[in-house]
């Protein structure tokens, strides 16, 4: 696989604290900053998407827009099938941040596998706009979804 199929980024993670006795009151995620650099284009767009216990959204390509992915809520596996038209399964939840790079041209879907809602962050290169048709919804044969039933 090259450089250009996907990437996964492990994120900072630090514990906050409380201002008066310094007790842990949860914790802070670094998604991105403009001078890490592990973004090559800057983003356009930024939202947040759910995912119901058990679905699947997806599978698809974006013709333009590489997207960055983050799990912020639940348990979800990315499946990604890079340019050889192997399958790459990535389980991500909020305890263990990462960022998954899905660069333009690369099929991928997310399911869920928690029992309840789970929540992606999505950084974008190229904003959405209504009836821009740069979406291309594919087919994953041969791959065996049942494997993750919750």
């Amino acid at each position: 696989m090259n450089e250009d199929s996907f990437s996964v980024i492990k994120l900072e993670r630090y514990d906050t604290k409380n201002i008066v006795d310094k007790s842990i009151n949860g914790s802070l995620t670094v998604v991105w900053r403009d001078w890490d650099d592990i973004i090559k284009n800057h983003p356009k767009m930024v939202y947040v998407t759910s995912v119901l216990p058990g679905q699947i959204k997806g599978p698809h390509l974006h013709t333009k827009r590489s997207s960055y992915f983050s799990c912020v809520h639940g348990k979800v596996v990315f499946v990604i099938r890079d340019d050889h038209g192997q399958f790459h399964e990535v389980i991500v939840d909020e305890s263990e941040p990462v960022l998954i790079h899905v660069p333009n041209n690369v099929a991928s879907a997310h399911m869920n596998l928690a029992r309840e809602t789970s929540r992606i962050l999505t950084l974008a290169d190229v904003s959405w706009k209504p009836n821009d048709n740069e979406m291309i919804d594919v087919t994953f044969d041969g791959y065996d979804w049942s494997k993750w039933k919750i």
